[in-house]
């Protein structure tokens, strides 16, 4: 008599989650795109070799979150092409007393980024993806912003990723 009732129970409570599943929920327009090819991306700002930094940080982010798995060009299903376009860096603490010393500044990184299907369609059009840091001036204020681009280029690898695999 427990057991009937223990399974006519489980029936009843479990009937109304056979719509849901557990896992990525990709975007309806990404649906068939299970792998990504990530090419370095272009660089158009001044600074040497940050696009290795931001490329890497990216595939790293994608396979963390796991909706797409990293392929090689010629395996994927969709192949993901970007540029940096900016690097801002605009004053946020000056010092006391000194309106023209600045003690904090405010770094943005700017990528645009296209999805390209297989077939050379264009899943997802031109967009553009931010990531921000600050930091504080030391002696030398390149040093600092040098050492302050690997957690802005974390952040934007963050919000890319999550822009492509929620859409939005």
């Amino acid at each position: 008599m427990k057991a009937s009732f223990a399974a006519v129970f489980a029936c009843v409570t479990l009937s109304g989650c056979l719509g849901y599943h557990v896992g990525p929920v990709k975007p309806y327009y990404l649906r068939d795109v299970h792998t990504i090819a990530v090419p370095t991306f272009k660089n158009r700002t001044l600074v040497p070799r940050i696009e290795v930094l931001v490329t890497d940080t990216v595939i790293k982010q994608l396979q963390q979150d796991g909706t797409f798995q990293v392929a090689s060009d010629g395996n994927a299903d969709a192949t993901l092409t970007a540029e940096i376009e900016r690097i801002n860096r605009s004053p946020a603490r000056s010092v006391r007393g000194n309106v023209l010393a600045t003690t904090e500044f405010n770094l943005a990184l700017v990528v645009r980024y296209t999805l390209i299907g297989r077939d050379g369609s264009l899943l997802v059009s031109r967009a553009e993806a931010v990531g921000a840091t600050s930091f504080f001036v030391g002696t030398d204020v390149t040093t600092d912003e040098r050492q302050a681009l690997p957690l802005a280029t974390e952040d934007l690898a963050t919000r890319l990723v999550s822009q492509l695999s929620e859409g939005w």
